[in-house]
């Protein structure tokens, strides 16, 4: 990984700023072929960015993303009857798998998922008959001559608009979405349910599992995530609050509620904490490319499953062990609620996930090797090689080192994005996109 030379470039959202927190990234999405990336945020607005062409002229400007549209997805409300403003924040994107020239994305806030056609346009029609260049009707009485319209090159535009809106399914806040791989239906999860839709339906959404207990007094856990398997229409995962991934199998009932597999570490007696139970929640969990694997982040780890074994992990790797000695604090300060995300690579090889002070971590599943990199405006800079970080948990500090206690915490990396195929990575830090990518297109070892 270290090995690697990097290209960087750094998109400031700055320019679209509203308020102060409006423009912190909450979202970051390739679209299925990685030539477009879309990015939401706390102001309920979608940036999508398109990578450059390679051309002879300029060899090495491919793998540059530039901004390709923006607009506003969400705006804030307001339930009157539950007395409850709605943040206009985006929580997820997803994009439909293209099937003509135009693109389809989903985008959701806590309630309300919208679907977004997304085209060019760079023809426009002239000569028709009965309107004038402005678009005025003409009178009829002068009309003597029939003519064909033509179509005449503009100035290319890329127009973005809703085409449909699903609401009024959700009770609780919306934090998934997935699209299934039969490309007709899709599902979104909340704290206690999850809904199967159709894409070409709006006022009807199917609920496919339900935990909610009748009485909510006995409510030990909450859905945190879940995903359509790449390749089995029938399959879902979901994960949980206490740790625990569901696979559930649509094919056996309408109702979800008893899952085909359940996937549980054994709790190891000698290494539990006062924290353990705020540590273990699942806050990402994602299918292979392969459908063979999963993977969860939790607070301190990644694990890595094969859907064969449920009994423990085939994986785990240690994301910031160095915190263990600093969970008091985080508590505090409610850090340790955050919700990191995790990203595969093309190949399945590598896995990426975020870290404060704007670290984020890869792991190599063949070598067993990691690295620790920095999304900073400060030290990278265009075309430059990422040096790896080390933290110092104690003792003395060596010059490359940064110690523990001077990690900033309000600097996280929550969200992250492999390209599909090749090695081109997205990290969202606060209000900044960086993007690396391998200058040799090599596997990141």
């Amino acid at each position: 990984l270290c090995a690697c030379e990097i290209f960087l470039s750094t998109f400031d959202l700055l320019s679209l700023i509203l308020s102060p927190s409006a423009d912190i990234i909450s979202t970051v999405e390739f679209n299925h072929t990685g030539e477009l990336l879309a990015t939401g945020d706390k102001g309920g607005r979608v940036v999508i960015f398109q990578r450059e062409q390679e051309t002879k002229k300029q060899p090495h400007q491919q793998g540059e993303y530039n901004v390709y549209s923006t607009f506003q997805s969400h705006e804030p409300e307001f339930d009157y009857l539950k007395s409850l403003e709605i943040e206009e924040k985006i929580n997820k994107i997803r994009w439909l798998p293209q099937q003509n020239a135009a693109h389809f994305l989903l985008s959701t806030n806590d309630k309300t998922i919208k679907l977004w056609k997304v085209s060019e346009r760079d023809k426009r029609p002239e000569g028709y008959n009965l309107k004038d260049e402005e678009g005025r009707l003409k009178d009829l009485s002068t009309v003597t001559v029939l003519q064909v319209p033509v179509l005449k090159p503009m100035d290319l535009m890329v127009e973005v608009t809703p085409r449909r809106i699903f609401a009024n399914a959700h009770t609780y806040h919306i934090n998934s979405i997935s699209v299934n791989s039969d490309c007709e239906t899709y599902m979104s999860a909340d704290d206690l349910r999850i809904n199967l839709w159709h894409l070409g339906i709006t006022d009807r959404s199917f609920n496919i599992v339900d935990i909610k207990p009748v009485d909510m007094e006995e409510l030990t856990e909450v859905i945190t995530a879940a995903e359509f398997h790449p390749h089995h229409c029938n399959l879902l995962v979901y994960s949980s609050s206490k740790g625990t991934l569901r696979l559930c199998d649509m094919r056996a009932a309408a109702l979800c509620d008893k899952h085909a597999k359940l996937f549980e570490e054994p709790e190891d007696p000698s290494g539990r904490f006062f924290f353990s139970e705020i540590t273990s929640s699942v806050s990402d969990v994602k299918f292979s490319h392969s459908g063979r694997y999963m993977m969860t982040r939790d607070y301190l780890t990644v694990k890595v499953w094969d859907l064969n074994m449920e009994t423990k992990p085939i994986e785990t790797y240690q994301v910031h062990d160095y915190l263990r000695s600093k969970l008091c604090s985080l508590y505090e300060n409610d850090c340790i609620f955050d919700k990191f995300e995790c990203a595969w690579n093309g190949s399945d090889s590598v896995i990426m996930t975020g870290a404060y002070n704007n670290f984020f971590r890869m792991f190599d599943r063949n070598t067993k090797r990691d690295v620790t990199l920095e999304a900073s405006r400060e030290n990278s800079k265009p075309r430059a090689i990422l040096k790896p970080r080390k933290v110092c948990t104690g003792g003395k500090r060596r010059k490359d080192e940064i110690s523990v206690d001077s990690l900033d915490f309000n600097k996280k990396i929550l969200h992250t994005a492999w390209h599909p195929t090749e090695n081109i990575i997205a990290v969202a830090a606060t209000n900044n996109l960086y993007i690396f990518q391998d200058k040799v297109n090599s596997e990141m070892h």
